[in-house]
């Protein structure tokens, strides 16, 4: 896919424009060229913006989707399918040939009863030449043919046969078979044994009287032949279904094996019709040139439209948005950054409905008949339910998973819609840098953004709050809010003193009670006159030392920031360019890199500094219009009663996360069911424990299913006869006569076992449950992660 170039944005404003993105104000970025075309992956826009999306269940991939039946027909197995067609076939070319010569009598008694008796002869019934008995038996002929055709055909299940055993096999199988009947039709109608040609012959112009009669009845006679082949050769190529392969009606469409979807929208979206009813012709027109022009990707239909939404929310906006149509064509209300695509894209996306392609739902019996191999996708409307996955390293979890999501998330960020922080180890592959906005790369002195380590806030007790998560909610026993209230005694002084909160190094310090430093803050506060926050200093000083003090705990996990990595990050004096969780108001693509290889500690600990800083800043937003999303690739001890009490917030807030742990045995074992409980989607991966299996089947819940129960019992016979055809039988198979006895009942069972997850799901597959923030849900659903 052809890049546009990324511009980074400066300074603090530069984090995006608020709501839909309309035009920016002197000294935004300039526009780059225009994409040549639509993505590479995807048809051209103007079909993909025609494509049906129809309503459908939660996680289904809708464009192109064919709803299907709830309920599977009762299906007869291939097997019997087959065994049956060519019985019928067999028992009808036996009633035919019977018929054909004269084993079946009385079989044309109809037909003389219907048509004068000079026409027959008085023995033998034989046809009179020079009547039009022989006219009248070919027809008759014909009629019995296609009775023979059309009853056997019904009996023997033809048209399900084919469609099952040689449509299902694909283009080439479906060409052979009409090829075969063909010829077979061809030969019979050759030889006559079908009377198609001396009734065609009948409406031939033949002349007896000329001179040259006899060549023009020969050309006249192999030019019906022709027509006549030709007719059938079109007929069976319409019966077969070739016509249909030719017009390209039988695309592999959602679900395999179904016919294309059908009508179009009622309002072709590229005609712009909402702008153009609102008195804007010449801008719906030049919208549509841009699409037909190949000016317009799909990111900028989507941008353009996030806008016209919101001027029809406030119609003072309209004039804006018609200049910058007029202006920029398809690059209007472009993005803050400039960019108007991602350099790369490694999934399918649809950016009408906002869904991401993960994979295809398995054909077999585990999953219910109406979403077997249907395409699977997330949306914003289910991850903001939030999103566990679980999963051993090598599972595909960041290939298969994170990336598509973050990918979907960063091209809905460029349109306007949402705000995606993706949180991974250094190295992982979450998507190049120039698909973000920005890049943290914590410990890399080349990295040219900072984390801001008080989230961005100005309060003491908020910053405390959120660090002391971080710093100790992950060690057992300890009271996060008494650590908490240390900081803040803290905190609240030192900003009240310098007008900023402590760096790494102060923060120890004071920590620790090195005199030297809480003396100069003392000072500091004495000559300022704030004696409130003097109070907050001394009660610090008369806890330091006693028992259950978490000063120690928060001092030794500051210590693991202040190392030589991280001399440069975490300032609070301004020199740098902190990035802050509060700006999740401005469509950011954000990635934030962690040394997980040489500092382990410190990037658990910073994991859980930034989820708890996006559940609190994510539920304080005042304008919550952009979905705002956290991707945490490897959540292993990042998570903490206070954060998952926020995940369940965030679905209330447009917001939601996406964790991903290679076991539940990460997460403490007071949190695991809560954890479960509070994300509305849950997947497991390939090679997940029993262990693990069991939480998520008890999360899954039984259903109730038919179960069919067959016993078997031996025959004894009475009767001589009977007993001796029964010992002759055992004597050839090897088996006893037996009876089978079949109870059919309704038992309760788990949806799926912590024994069918850990070892009956095929590698590179997973299984997913799904909640929209409406309240609808999918039941578990093995996925196809690589369909």
């Amino acid at each position: 896919m052809d890049t546009e170039g990324t511009h980074e944005a400066a300074g603090g404003g530069a984090y995006g424009t608020k709501g839909a993105g309309l035009p920016a104000q002197a000294g935004a970025p300039q526009v780059p060229p225009p994409p040549a075309h639509a993505p590479a992956t995807t048809p051209p826009l103007a079909d993909w913006l025609r494509t049906p999306r129809p309503q459908a269940a939660p996680g289904t991939w809708r464009p192109g989707h064919v709803p299907r039946a709830e309920r599977a027909a009762d299906e007869v197995p291939d097997r019997a399918l087959l065994t049956s067609a060519v019985i019928s076939f067999l028992a009808c070319v036996l009633v035919w040939s019977l018929l054909r010569n004269g084993l079946i009598p009385y079989w044309t008694l109809p037909l003389k009863l219907f048509t004068p008796d000079s026409w027959w002869s008085a023995f033998g019934g034989e046809p009179v030449d020079g009547t039009g008995a022989r006219t009248a038996l070919w027809w008759y002929e014909l009629l019995i043919d296609a009775a023979l055709l059309y009853g056997f055909g019904r009996l023997g299940n033809w048209r399900g046969a084919w469609q099952r055993l040689v449509v299902a096999r694909g283009v080439w199988a479906q060409v052979a078979g009409v090829v075969a009947v063909m010829l077979l039709a061809l030969a019979l109608i050759g030889g006559e044994a079908v009377p198609v040609r001396p009734l065609a012959y009948l409406a031939v112009p033949y002349d007896f009287s000329s001179p040259g009669a006899q060549q023009h009845n020969k050309e006249m006679t192999e030019t019906a032949n022709a027509v006549i082949n030709l007719a059938v050769v079109l007929l069976l190529t319409w019966a077969g279904g070739l016509f249909g392969l030719l017009r390209g009606r039988n695309r592999r469409a959602e679900p395999a094996g179904h016919a294309a979807p059908p009508a179009e929208p009622a309002e072709d979206p590229v005609e712009w019709g909402e702008v153009r009813g609102a008195g804007l012709g010449e801008v719906a027109d030049l919208l549509r040139g841009e699409v037909a022009g190949g000016r317009m990707n799909d990111v900028d239909y989507a941008r353009i439209r996030r806008a016209w939404r919101s001027v029809q929310a406030d119609p003072s906006r309209l004039r804006a948005f018609a200049q910058a149509v007029r202006d920029k064509g398809a690059g209007a209300c472009v993005h803050p950054s400039g960019v108007r695509d991602l350099p790369v894209r490694a999934a399918r996306h649809d950016l009408v409905t906002g869904q991401v392609r993960i994979g295809r739902a398995d054909p077999g019996e585990r999953n219910p008949y109406a979403r077997r191999g249907t395409g699977v996708a997330l949306d914003t409307g289910l991850l903001g339910t939030s999103l566990l996955a679980v999963g051993p390293s090598g599972a595909g979890k960041t290939a298969r998973l994170v990336r598509p999501v973050v990918e979907s998330l960063a091209l809905q960020a460029l349109a306007g819609q949402a705000a995606v922080v993706a949180v991974g180890a250094a190295g992982t592959r979450l998507g190049p840098d120039d698909a973000y906005d920005v890049v943290v790369r914590v410990g890399d002195p080349a990295s040219r953004y900072d984390l801001d380590l008080y989230g961005g806030t100005t309060d003491a007790d908020e910053a405390a709050g959120l660090l002391a998560e971080a710093l100790a909610g992950d060690v057992p026993g300890t009271d996060v809010r008494r650590a908490a209230t240390a900081l803040a005694q803290l905190l609240g002084p030192f900003r009240a003193a310098y007008g900023r909160f402590p760096g790494v190094p102060e923060l120890r310090e004071l920590l620790d009670a090195v005199p030297a430093a809480v003396d100069a803050l003392r000072a500091e506060l004495a000559g300022a006159g704030q004696h409130p926050m003097l109070r907050e200093l001394d009660a610090r000083a008369r806890a330091t030392g006693a028992h259950g003090d978490p000063a120690p705990l928060l001092a030794d996990r500051v210590a693991l920031l202040d190392r030589p990595a991280f001399a440069g990050f975490f300032d609070t004096t301004g020199a740098g360019r902190p990035f802050s969780l509060r700006s999740l108001e401005h469509p950011l693509r954000v990635r934030i890199d962690l040394p997980e290889r040489g500092h382990a500690d410190a990037s658990r600990m910073l994991a859980r500094l930034v989820l708890a800083q996006f559940t609190a800043g994510a539920a304080a937003r005042s304008d919550r219009s952009l979905f705002a999303c956290l991707v945490l690739d490897d959540a292993a001890h990042a998570l903490t009663p206070e954060t998952v009490r926020g995940i369940q917030r965030l679905r209330s807030a447009h917001a939601g996360v996406v964790l991903t742990l290679r076991t539940l045995d990460d997460v403490p074992e007071a949190l695991r069911t809560p954890l479960l409980g509070a994300v509305g989607c849950r997947m497991a991966f390939s090679g997940v424990t029993t262990w693990d299996g069991g939480r998520f089947a008890e999360a899954w819940g039984t259903e109730w299913v038919e179960t069919r129960d067959v016993t078997s019992r031996t025959v004894f016979a009475d009767q001589p006869l009977t007993r001796a055809v029964h010992s002759f039988r055992k004597l050839v198979t090897g088996k006893a006569v037996t009876t089978d006895a079949v109870t059919v009942r309704q038992v309760e069972r788990a949806r799926w076992s912590a024994s069918d997850l850990a070892h009956s799901v095929p590698p590179g597959h997973a299984v997913l449950s799904l909640t929209s923030v409406r309240g609808e849900r999918a039941a578990p659903l093995l996925v196809d992660l690589e369909g």
